[in-house]
């Protein structure tokens, strides 16, 4: 009996060692076929990098150009967006008409890989035109023929181990123009909705890529004044630092981004000296498979403005919910906030350093930006198709500080007076992929100011339309 007991005892965990050791073997095999890569992208509102390839370009073999079939070395980009815009009542301008200016971008690039390896470089060009407009000429819409990407690169894929997936960790420098994008695009973008592009020039470094476990990004660089037909020409005076980690071997949880910023700007002409020290944390990620996202970013920031020392803060988060219907509709709250300065003739200086972040989604409208401000959104996304995405947001706007200035509309009253609600915002679009190489984008925001604007002289409610036509080339 003993026997017969332990025989079948024995038996029975055999098959339980056996089993659980198939269940390991197919569970890993299924990781590893799964999870090639440690990123994983954000699901948050507008916050997806431009990648380092732009969206618009391709490689080479991939094009469907029979020519370049065996150029492996090659990438390769062609693409115009063409923006009708239709502003009633624009609240940035002092006596606003009705404007109906057409927006013309055409950039291209080209890039050359691995068959000279170490070094590498690339090439981009942009020219960015307005018609049609009864406002003076600005660089925000206009930079006719300009290079906003011309770097050369040393590139060395096998100087470090790989991480766990089997990804390399290369290591590169590249000294020369850049347009990038980091973090949640909202301190360092390249403004992809404004029909003219942020570049720098200097150094940007780089230990790992994106589907490594951990990377570090590096960049001593200086912003490029924008010039509406001349070349482009760094600001001498200013010089931005940056290092940001990128932490992903929990990305399935959470993906962090420690990060330290600095601005130095030497006093020139009615300027005055700033030194900026901006340490961060960005972390974002998904609640297993609850269908709850998140997104937060706390920002300190301290230094010296002109004679005064600088103190100020800001930080955002959204939380958004994926519902398991057809259209995948997600239901999302953001709530960013960034310092004011108070009182001017005190001894500190409270406004929020924004770099050179984006000005969408902040206001569809294009009204608001990352200093003296909070705001609480809600918004909706839908997927109708593959082709077809829609969302629908409203955005509240109030002054951080109400002796602090607008900047995004150029309003202030610093004895506070005014009151601090700017106003509030109803925003829409449709966006089709009409084909691979062709979207079109229709959009609408109405803008109803409150009594802070109203206060300022600004009264009316301004509407603001668009169609937007991207084509490229490959």
């Amino acid at each position: 009996m003993y026997s017969l007991l332990s025989n079948r005892t024995s038996g029975l965990w055999k098959n339980i060692l056996v089993g659980t050791a198939l269940l390991q073997t197919v569970s890993a095999f299924s990781a590893d076929a799964k999870k090639e890569s440690y990123y994983r992208a954000p699901k948050s509102y507008s916050t997806a990098r431009d990648p380092d390839l732009p969206k618009y370009a391709s490689h080479a073999p991939d094009s469907g150009w029979e020519m370049l079939k065996n150029a492996d070395w090659l990438d390769i980009g062609l693409d115009y967006r063409f923006r009708y815009e239709y502003r009633d009542d624009d609240l940035r301008r002092a006596n606003a008409q009705l404007d109906q200016p057409l927006l013309h971008r055409t950039r291209a690039y080209v890039a050359v890989h691995d068959v000279l390896d170490p070094f590498r470089f690339a090439i981009e060009v942009e020219d960015s035109r307005r018609y049609n407009s009864d406002y003076a000429r600005d660089n925000r819409d206009i930079n006719e023929f300009q290079l906003i990407r011309a770097y050369a690169e040393l590139y060395f894929d096998h100087l470090l181990p790989q991480d766990d997936l089997g990804n390399s960790r290369p290591v590169s420098i590249r000294y020369g123009i850049h347009n990038f994008e980091f973090l949640d695009r909202r301190l360092i973008g390249n403004n992809q909705w404004r029909n003219t592009a942020n570049t720098f020039l200097g150094f940007q470094g780089a230990i790992g890529q994106e589907s490594n476990d951990w990377q570090l990004d590096l960049l001593a660089v200086q912003p490029m004044q924008r010039l509406l037909y001349g070349w482009d020409r760094p600001v001498k005076q200013q010089w931005m630092y940056a290092a940001i980690g990128h932490w992903r071997r929990w990305s399935d949880i959470i993906t962090l981004e420690p990060y330290y910023l600095a601005l130095n700007l030497k006093a020139y002409d009615n300027v005055e000296e700033r030194l900026v020290h901006s340490p961060g944390l960005r972390g974002y990620g998904t609640v297993g498979k609850s269908g709850f996202d998140y997104d937060f970013d706390l920002v300190y920031q301290f230094g010296k403005s002109g004679s005064r020392d600088m103190q100020a803060y800001a930080g955002n988060v959204e939380v958004g919910y994926t519902f398991q219907q057809a259209w995948k509709p997600r239901l999302s709250f953001f709530y960013g906030y960034a310092s004011g300065d108070s009182d001017p003739n005190d001894q500190e200086d409270n406004r929020f350093e924004r770099f050179f972040g984006f000005g969408r989604p902040w206001s569809a409208n294009d009204y608001i930006v990352f200093e003296n401000i909070s705001t609480p959104k809600a918004r909706l996304e839908l997927t109708p198709s593959k082709k077809v995405r829609l969302d629908l947001g409203y955005s509240f706007y109030w002054l951080a500080s109400d002796t602090d200035r607008a900047s995004g509309v150029n309003l202030r009253d610093k004895q506070g007076q005014s009151g601090s609600m700017i106003g509030h915002e109803f925003d829409g679009r449709i966006r089709w992929q009409v084909t691979p190489k062709m979207e079109a984008i229709l959009g609408y925001a109405h803008f109803t100011p409150g009594d802070f604007t109203r206060n300022q002289g600004r009264t009316q409610d301004t509407d603001f339309a668009y169609l937007e036509i991207s084509l490229k080339a490959f």
